[in-house]
Order: structure tokens, then C-alpha cells, then sequence
């Protein structure tokens, strides 16, 4: 049966124009720069630079009626569900604060040198190795992965050197070879477990009695080492703890990651560029936006002088017409840029200004336990924005502070009660979780449990579920494998 009924959906609709606005404002400083140069590579009629002629808008007003324009650009209503997705926010949590405040250089700078599997090669160039043996030498390293581990099984190895390389070695000869790539720098590369990594460089090390013990209890007790059960090392390889401890040390002196350390990998290194700087002057907080944002742009004059030649003929020809129709639309993009530029300068200005307030007693002691909770709805609703536009801020930009650069997000979080029944951040209580666990005394490590009671003592009631959460989110382990000597 057939039924038919009505469904109204309301849905929120952009121009072209407001999209291309919302990704200029999501832009932070460098890739706006970027962005910047293509429009003005683009776009003839745009340049940078101070402009004296203001006459060009007037001129361009009587030049061309909006009416005759039968070939305008198509301004076709879009879907914004299409455009409000943060999948093209950079994610630069993973990058440090190399960015000097003097620091005009706006070069992206790239890593120089070969790469950690040539670098690898080029080493093997110095040792003999016959044919068969080079061969395989040379599968193994390209089998290193960025992390300096073979991961594969040598049974593995060994068809794939047969079936891709025609080459048929016993498993014997394939570890003999493999022996001859772990000699390579850095030490620990090729080897196929973290135990083997650690047992490889501490062999490389000199020879004492906390080095030899070192490599007993990786090769006899790995588990035991990696479970912290300190009392059953002690009692299997019948030593002191001090000697123990010795051991322990040597071993957390060494690379569990050796290709990490090779400095030579050809990836791109990014400079983060804050986009603000606060700073404390004469006891009030000053807030900047940098230069690099503000660029000063203008129509171009040649162009104003093609609209001027265009009024003052007395004849206009077809290729005329369509010339101005031409240096039109170009004068329309450049026209908008320049808007959008001042707008996304003020949007910027205005949401970076606004969350220094609501933070002012963070951004004037640097205390993180001063950061009020604070989520995007309350500036939103402060500047009279969309929870959108000041997301994309918020995601994508820095500022420069007296204690640091720091991603405006982080300055986010969500409230809970305290005992008092006032609202207090999460992240003061995570920082305060921080602070206790650094307290405390390292052979008696405090249990989740032991934490959640500490911290309602001090006035903050969550559970012990929610401890372990926040301890996961600072990235700190249970209270077993924070266990010392």
C-alpha cells in the first residue's frame, strides 16, 4: 500500500562566498599566507600593497550596471552540512613551539639529508658482503620500518626472497646476514622485539657488572622487568636492590624507538606560527594579532585604467563588452577578498579578545588551576557568533603567551561541581590529579582508588572511573608501571 505524507526539514543554506569566508577564518597564519599568494597569483585584478587612488569604486559603480550582467557567476545556494566539518582543520597537536617572536622567516623550512633507508645502505657499502649476501642485506633494510623494528617473521624473509628475489637462503643464512645489519647505526635498528632492541644496544655499551645484569634480566625475566615485579627479579636473579636499581637505570637509559632518533628523514618540518600574542603591560593584558594576518591589499590600478578607457569610448565593440564583463568579474573576487580578509581579521580579533576575558585569571598568573570551564556556546554567545565559526578558531589557532604557545582548544573544558557546589574546570582537576601523582611516593604508586578519595579530601567528589580517565587523557600509566626502586 502506498502512502503518501508531508515532511518539513529545515535547513540552513550558504553562498559560495560565506563558505569561502568560513575557511579563510579556519585558516591559521601560515596556511593563510598560502592561501593569500594563490589569490593574488590568481587573480590580476588584486594587489598587495598600499593603494592612494580611492577613486575605483566610484568609477566602477558607473561603469557597469548589475542589470546588464547576463553572465554573471552562478551563486547557486549550497548545503552547509557540506562545509561545517572540522575534517580540514589541521591537527598540529603533534608539533612543538619552534616560533620566535622575531621570526620573520616565512619560508616553510624542509629537513635535509637521505633517507634513514640510505643512510642504512650507505653504511652497508662498508662491509664485505658477497653477492647473495648483499642481496638479502638489502631486503632487510628496506624492511626496517620508521620505528627502526623488522616486524616480520624470518620465515616471512625468506619467501619473499625467493618468490620477489629469487633468491633461496636457508633461515640460517638469513640470520647471519641479519646479525650484520643489527651492527648498524643507530644501535638497536633491525631488530624484531623492543626486548632484542634493548639487549642489542646494551651489548654495544661497556661491559660492568650493571650492563651484564642488565642483559640477564631482558634475556631471563623480560616480563617480570616490563611488569615491574622488582621483589621477584630480585629473589630469581639473587641481587641487592641497589644492584637492581643499577641495572634498571642502565636499561632506562636506552632508545626503545632507534629510528625515531635518525635526524636525516625527508619529512616536512612545520614552524607553528602563533596567530595571537597576549601579553601583561603595566599590569593589563595586551592582545595582538600577528602582522602576517593583516596584509594590506588593493584592486589593481591597471584595471581601474581598462574601466576608465571603456567609459570614455565612444564606440563599444563586442570584444570590448566581453573584456569588461571579464575584468568585472575580477574586480568583483578581488573586491570580496578584500572584505573577507577585514572580516575574518575582526571574527579573529573579536573571539581571541573575548575568550582572554572569560581566561583573564589564567592569562594573567599562568596558574592552569585558574582556568574557568568554558565551552564554545559561551563565547558564541558572548560575540554573537555561530558555535562554528568560533570552533574554527578555536581548533586551528595559537597564541602566544607569557607561558608558552598554546592552542586556543586547550583553553576549553567542560565543568563539574565541587563540594561547594560551585562550577570548577576539568582541566584544574586534572591538573591537580598531575600534581598528586608527581607527590606521591614512587614504591608505593596510589591506585585509582587511593586518587579519587585524595582529590575528594581536597574538595573535588568523582569517582574512580572518571580518575582513570583523566590519568589516560595526561597520559599516565596505572599505578603498577609508575612503580620505582
Amino acid at each position: 500500500m502506498l502512502k503518501q505524507h508531508l515532511q518539513f526539514k529545515l535547513s540552513q543554506k550558504l553562498s559560495p562566498q560565506q563558505i569561502q569566508l568560513m575557511k579563510l577564518i579556519q585558516l591559521p597564519t601560515q596556511a593563510f599566507e598560502q592561501r593569500l599568494k594563490q589569490e593574488l597569483e590568481e587573480n590580476p585584478a588584486l594587489e598587495s600593497g598600499k593603494e592612494e587612488n580611492d577613486a575605483l569604486d566610484d568609477m566602477y559603480e558607473d561603469t557597469y550596471d548589475e542589470s546588464d550582467d547576463n553572465e554573471s557567476i552562478d551563486t547557486e545556494e549550497i548545503n552547509i552540512d557540506d562545509y561545517l566539518s572540522d575534517d580540514e582543520i589541521p591537527d598540529y597537536r603533534t608539533q612543538a613551539n619552534n616560533y620566535s617572536a622575531d621570526d620573520e622567516d616565512k619560508r616553510v623550512p624542509y629537513a635535509a639529508g637521505t633517507s634513514f633507508t640510505q643512510y642504512l645502505l650507505n653504511q652497508l657499502n662498508t662491509v664485505y658482503l658477497d653477492d647473495e649476501e648483499w642481496a638479502i642485506a638489502e631486503f632487510l633494510v628496506g624492511s626496517v620500518d620508521e620505528s627502526g623494528y623488522i616486524r616480520r617473521p624470518l620465515a616471512d624473509i625468506m619467501d619473499d626472497l625467493a618468490f620477489t628475489q629469487n633468491i633461496y637462503a636457508e633461515e640460517d643464512k638469513i640470520k647471519h646476514v641479519l646479525k650484520i645489519v643489527q651492527d648498524l647505526d643507530p644501535p638497536g635498528v633491525a631488530a624484531r622485539s623492543l626486548d632484542e632492541c634493548l639487549i642489542i644496544q646494551l651489548k654495544r655499551k661497556e661491559q660492568k657488572p650493571s650492563v651484564e645484569l642488565a642483559i640477564n634480566i631482558l634475556e631471563r625475566s623480560f616480563e617480570h622487568f616490563t611488569k615491574k615485579h622488582y621483589s621477584k627479579l630480585i629473589q630469581k636473579h639473587h641481587v641487592s636492590e641497589e644492584e637492581l636499581k643499577n641495572a634498571i637505570s642502565e636499561i632506562e637509559k636506552l632508545n626503545p624507538k632507534p629510528g625515531g632518533s635518525y635526524s636525516g628523514n625527508t619529512r616536512m618540518i612545520e614552524h607553528i606560527v602563533p596567530d595571537f600574542s597576549i601579553k601583561i603591560v603595566d599590569g593589563e593584558l595586551e592582545l595582538t594579532l600577528n602582522g602576517r594576518n593583516a596584509p594590506e591589499l588593493h584592486v589593481s590600478k591597471e584595471y581601474s585604467n581598462m574601466l576608465e578607457g571603456y567609459k570614455n569610448a565612444k564606440e563599444k565593440s563586442k570584444s570590448q563588452k566581453d573584456t569588461v564583463m571579464f575584468i568585472k568579474q575580477k574586480l568583483d573576487a578581488a573586491k570580496w577578498f578584500i572584505d573577507a580578509i577585514r572580516q575574518r581579521q575582526q571574527t579573529l580579533f573579536i573571539t581571541m579578545s573575548t575568550i582572554m576575558e572569560y581566561q583573564k585569571e589564567y592569562f594573567m598568573t599562568g596558574d592552569e588551576r585558574k582556568l574557568r570551564p568554558m565551552i564554545l556556546k559561551d563565547i558564541a554567545d558572548k560575540i554573537d557568533m555561530d558555535v562554528s565559526t568560533v570552533s574554527r578558531v578555536a581548533n586551528s589557532k595559537y597564541v602566544d603567551t607569557p607561558y608558552g604557545t598554546k592552542l586556543i582548544k586547550d583553553f576549553f573544558s567542560e565543568a563539574m561541581k565541587n563540594e561547594q557546589g560551585e562550577d570548577v574546570s576539568t582541566r584544574e582537576i586534572k591538573k591537580i590529579l598531575e600534581t598528586v601523582i608527581r607527590d606521591e611516593e614512587k614504591k608505593k604508586p596510589l591506585t585509582d582508588a587511593k586518587l579519587a578519595k585524595i582529590l575528594k579530601e581536597k574538595g573535588y567528589p568523582i569517582a574512580r572511573r572518571t580518575v582513570a580517565k583523566y590519568r589516560e587523557q595526561l597520559d599516565i600509566p596505572v599505578a603498577r608501571l609508575r612503580k620505582e626502586i
